[in-house]
Order: C-alpha cells, then sequence, then structure tokens
C-alpha cells in the first residue's frame, strides 16, 4: 500500500499544536516594534516537520518546499541550514519554474520516524521600489484560472461589479481584498487544501490558504493577474499564506502584496518562502510510501527578530542566541 502525505496550511494567527524544539534563544519582541518606522530588519526561524508511524515504512519519496530563495525582493537568505533523520540516499535541489527552491529526497527504510529540522537566518529592507518583478510572458501564468481559484457565476459577478467601482488597477486590486476580508468569517475545520475559492466563498468561513485563493480568484476574474504566496509571520504559529497582485509600473509587472486574512499589507514580518498558482504549487511538504498504515504529522515553529534597524537609525539587536 502506499501513503501519499501533504501538509495542511495552518493559519499563523492560531497557534499549532507544537512538540519542543531544541533551539533555545531570544527575540526582540516583534509585538514592540513600530512597523511603519522601520527600514530593516533581521530575523532568525527554526521549524521542524516530524513524522511518526506504528513501524517501518520503506520507499519514502518526499517534497520540500520550505526554504526561500537566495534572494526575493528585498529579503535575502543569509544563512540555511536542513538537517534530515534518517539521513537519505539521495538529495536533490531544484528550482521550479515560479522561482521556488524545491528540495527532495529518498529515504529507502525508515523504522519508526522521520524528522526535518529547518534553519534559516533573514534580513529584509523596506525598499518599495524594489518589489519582486514578473515579466510580461511570466504574468500570464498568474491570470489563468487553476483547479483551486476557478470562478463561478458568483465570483464573476463580484468582480464585474468591483471592476464598474475602480477606477484603477491599483483601487481595484485594494477594493477586492477589502471585500474578501468584510465577506469572510476566520474558522477551523470547515475547509481542507483541497476545498476550492467557489466552496469555500458560498460558505464564506475557512482559513488563510482559502482567503488568498479567494481574493486570486476574483482578481483573475477582473483581468488582475495574481498569485499566492507561501510563508511565516514572526512569532509561534502555523504557516501563513497571502497574495501578490501583479500592478503595472514604470518598471513592468511589480507585485503588490495584500493580506486579506488579517486585513493589511504585509510588512517587513512577513517571510516569503514560494509564490504559485495557488497552493498546489507551493505545499510545504508533501510525498509518497510503501506501508500497510498511515503516519501522524507533527509541527514546531518559531521565527523572530534578532535585529531592527528604524528609518531614524536607531537600532536594537539581540546579540545572544545559545
Amino acid at each position: 500500500m502506499i501513503y501519499i502525505s501533504a501538509m495542511r496550511r495552518c493559519q499563523s494567527k492560531h497557534k499549532m499544536r507544537t512538540q519542543h524544539l531544541s533551539q533555545h534563544f531570544d527575540f526582540i519582541d516583534h509585538h514592540s516594534v513600530s512597523w511603519g518606522d522601520v527600514r530593516r530588519v533581521r530575523c532568525r526561524f527554526y521549524n521542524r516537520f516530524h513524522y511518526e508511524y506504528p513501524g517501518p515504512i520503506h520507499d519514502l519519496k518526499q517534497r520540500l518546499v520550505v526554504i526561500p530563495a537566495d534572494h526575493y525582493g528585498t529579503q535575502q537568505l543569509r544563512h540555511h541550514q536542513l538537517t534530515v533523520d534518517p539521513t537519505p540516499i539521495t538529495t536533490r535541489q531544484a528550482t521550479d519554474r515560479f522561482g521556488n527552491r524545491i528540495l527532495e529526497f529518498e529515504i529507502p527504510t525508515a523504522e519508526h520516524t522521520v524528522s526535518f529540522d529547518i534553519s534559516l537566518e533573514i534580513e529584509n529592507h523596506f525598499m518599495p521600489e524594489h518589489r519582486p518583478s514578473v515579466l510580461a510572458s511570466k504574468r500570464q501564468y498568474y491570470l489563468q484560472p487553476t483547479p483551486l481559484t476557478a470562478p463561478n457565476r458568483q465570483i464573476n459577478t463580484i468582480a464585474r461589479d468591483l471592476q464598474r467601482q475602480a477606477s484603477t488597477p491599483q483601487q481595484l486590486a485594494q477594493s477586492i481584498h477589502d471585500y474578501v476580508y468584510d465577506i469572510m468569517q476566520y474558522a477551523e475545520g470547515v475547509t481542507t487544501v483541497a476545498t476550492t475559492a467557489a466552496e469555500a466563498l458560498e460558505i464564506e468561513h475557512g482559513l488563510c490558504q482559502d482567503y488568498a485563493h479567494i481574493m486570486i480568484a476574483i482578481c483573475r476574474s477582473a483581468g488582475l493577474a495574481a498569485r499566492y504566496v507561501s510563508g511565516h509571520l514572526l512569532g509561534e504559529g502555523g504557516s501563513h499564506a497571502w497574495v501578490e497582485v501583479l500592478l503595472p509600473t514604470d518598471r513592468g509587472y511589480s507585485a503588490f502584496a495584500f493580506d486579506p486574512t488579517n486585513n493589511r499589507q504585509p510588512h517587513l514580518g512577513y517571510i516569503t518562502v514560494a509564490v504559485g498558482r495557488d497552493y498546489r504549487d507551493v505545499s510545504p511538504t508533501s510525498g509518497s510510501y510503501k506501508a500497510p498504515y498511515g503516519g501522524h504529522l507533527t509541527c514546531s515553529k518559531r521565527a523572530g527578530l534578532t535585529l531592527v534597524e528604524y528609518s531614524s537609525g536607531e537600532i536594537v539587536e539581540i546579540h545572544s542566541i545559545h
């Protein structure tokens, strides 16, 4: 029997059930940061995926999308480390068509557990003029509907109504963001990663991936190219999803970020891991193995600031990570 596993996305403002992380570290309190005055941050990120099985499993093939590209917009990956237990016999790294870092592993046999431990150090700068840009030819990727973002009559009607009220693409993108935030209610357990935008909009409840899928579906129906962003917010909790709308600028098309779940534009406290057409392009962990039983996945995460530089030149920094 072959089992296929995929991690469900968890909204960042609700804490996950976690197991203890072995690292001990101090962070700057991100709640005390005046984000509007920040021009540079540095953060550390620790993540663990731990699978447990009733007995041995065989021929494990695992795919991870958990380490950002070296550069993404103004975000720079300064350091990363990945530890896999048991040691894989094959490790492959590739870059997909969206620019994401893809890691693939093959493990012939694992007795009862498999663990992936990730450590990252990331620096980001406030430079609005250096938003991620997209070539006009690749923009087409993000205009076409996908199975998770296919529009129905309701989505098309909403898109037309919001189009009529907007005078610019930027205004239209903001109106779609506001609409999704206003109509949706955050709720666990009512959707899965296979729930479509149309299904989530019908019940008006869901998680962050549902908010993102709905906004993307309306944007595309209204003629705006939009993509799904997988990443993290500072602190504890699960991974998070938001949206980038590709809007015309003097330099072509640039990615403007919107977080309809939290009703804001993402600030430097957001860590971008990957982008795609929808959740299926950027699922953090997925794979298959041979065994007559399923497994259990637990996740642990900490992400916090080690340096904050304000526009005034003031720098707050944590030097001791022990």
